[in-house]
């Protein structure tokens, strides 16, 4: 019987296609019974048959079979060296900037998600951490930020909700000339369509309670880094701060992956159908999604991902109209979070990015107009139906 603290890396031969390695997992069943679903293994301790004789598990807070599985598939999955379940984004977040010490300097996308907003401004910056937001498109104005003391890149790409672009291999070659490291925040493309540990980032976050979960069942977070000390440092934080993934949610994260192609695929298909309707619509002043080939970084895209995702941010003509969209829309459901099968808009100004100061908002463009939509995997023509009927009658 294989041993479950042996990593069995079949998933990682070249000859699997990404699906297979999403359908498969690192040890692919249970090496015990051969259960073809992975067991949730409900236990907060493991016993051991004698002194100094483990098992390789001991205490849940430290590693749990399932969610065991769960790391090295997304390893797998992003190309990583070693992975690890959070229990939610924003632990997955504060897990990485405690890398910092006292007296860095990490720069930011300047249109980042408000919680992370909040994790750098309320909390990292009591412990001496400097911080800059930039926009992370414009490469030179990177540069012009960096200072003797930068540690960090912290990247949005896409941005949430603006949907800006950043050069990851660029970034992360100006991170590593100046001894900083590169995070990339993936939750709005996933592995499955951007892997930014092979661009050079050393490591990759996620709210895996979007696209990878997948179906708005779980809240959790992973990071993937291929960084040894990086990963030391991971370990050690799961194990002081107790902020590991449970088996449950991790097991509903596996088998959100199994689908995870598929459900991205049309994620895909339908996303650029509703942004390209969207720009039709007398009442939308502007379309901000990555798939249009006028976005200013298309050919940055192009060259970085293998899809555009479905995250579409837009604006209307007054706030009236944001009301009544809000108030009216029936399939597509009005609700925070992003990325499961179904169909959610948000007003980011009073909901995601509630943390951001109101300044800083208008400055970005998340005004009292601006929505942004999670196109989910319905039949497109009833997702276009329903905003038609929320918008215009």
């Amino acid at each position: 019987m294989k041993n479950f603290s042996n990593y069995n890396d079949y998933s990682r031969k070249e000859d699997l296609h990404f699906a297979s390695k999403a359908v498969h997992g690192a040890l692919g069943n249970d090496p015990i019974t051969g259960a073809v679903s992975f067991p949730i293994f409900q236990s907060s301790t493991f016993r051991h048959k004698a002194l100094g004789e483990s098992t390789g598990y001991d205490y849940s807070r430290l590693q749990n079979p399932t969610r065991q599985e769960l790391e090295r598939t997304m390893a797998i999955l992003e190309e990583g060296l070693e992975g690890f379940a959070f229990s939610s984004g924003q632990a997955a977040n504060m897990a990485l900037f405690t890398w910092l010490n006292p007296g860095d300097h990490i720069i930011l996308s300047d249109d980042i998600y408000g919680g992370t907003y909040r994790i750098m401004n309320d909390i990292f910056s009591k412990y001496g951490i400097t911080y800059d937001f930039v926009d992370m498109s414009d490469l030179d104005l990177v540069k012009s930020h960096i200072k003797s003391n930068t540690k960090m890149f912290f990247i949005e790409t896409p941005t949430n909700p603006m949907m800006k672009v950043a050069d990851i291999a660029s970034l992360s070659a100006l991170a590593k000339s100046v001894g900083a490291l590169t995070v990339v925040d993936n939750t709005f493309l996933t592995p499955y369509f951007q892997k930014p540990l092979t661009l050079g980032a050393d490591a990759v976050v996620h709210s895996a309670t979007k696209f990878i979960g997948g179906h708005n069942d779980t809240i959790a977070g992973i990071v993937v880094v291929n960084v040894p000390e990086l990963a030391d440092h991971m370990r050690l934080q799961l194990k002081s701060h107790g902020n590991g993934l449970a088996p449950l949610d991790s097991w509903l994260l596996i088998r959100g992956l199994k689908t995870l192609p598929i459900r991205m695929d049309k994620h895909n298909e339908n996303g650029m159908k509703v942004a390209n309707w969207l720009r039709t619509q007398k009442k939308v002043t502007k379309v901000f999604y990555v798939g249009f080939e006028d976005h200013p970084q298309y050919e940055i895209s192009k060259k970085q991902t293998t899809g555009f995702g479905s995250m579409i941010s837009f604006n209307v003509d007054s706030f009236e109209t944001v009301q009544k969209v809000l108030a009216n829309v029936d399939m597509v459901m009005f609700a925070e979070s992003l990325g499961g099968t179904e169909t959610l808009i948000t007003y980011p100004r009073t909901q995601t990015h509630e943390s951001i100061p109101e300044d800083i908002r208008q400055k970005l463009g998340i005004n009292e107009t601006f929505l942004r939509l999670s196109v989910g995997i319905e039949h497109v023509d009833d997702i276009i139906r329903d905003l038609d009927r929320a918008l215009n009658s």
